[in-house]
């Protein structure tokens, strides 16, 4: 019984540091950007996109898609940036073990 409690007790004190963790990843602002600078996102630690910033030489009224596709690409880079953070915390919480830990914004 007394493994049990110590067991029991590491699993709380893993808990915590898990939360830890999430909280500083949301204090985090991580960029991603396309088009060489052009179009720029920001995003929390956890993904959350905070803010976005456009070029005004990307926005044409004639090729909306190619914007589109700027946009789509800055937010994958920050969030594989933020995913990628995410990992190298927990590893250090882990202890470097790669368990099953994925952000529900990863691809």
């Amino acid at each position: 019984m007394r493994d049990f409690m110590k067991i029991l007790q590491q699993a709380q004190e893993m808990q915590g540091k898990f939360q830890k963790i999430q909280e500083d990843l949301q204090q985090l602002t991580i960029t991603g950007t396309a088009g060489g600078g052009l179009v720029t996102v920001e995003v929390s630690g956890t993904g959350q996109i905070r803010r976005m910033k456009l070029d005004p030489s990307v926005i044409n009224p004639a090729d909306p898609e190619m914007l589109e596709d700027l946009i789509v690409v800055a937010l994958a880079d920050a969030q594989k940036k933020a995913q990628d953070q995410a990992q190298a915390e927990m590893g250090k919480l882990t202890g470097g073990m790669n368990l099953p830990f994925k952000l529900p914004f990863g691809g």
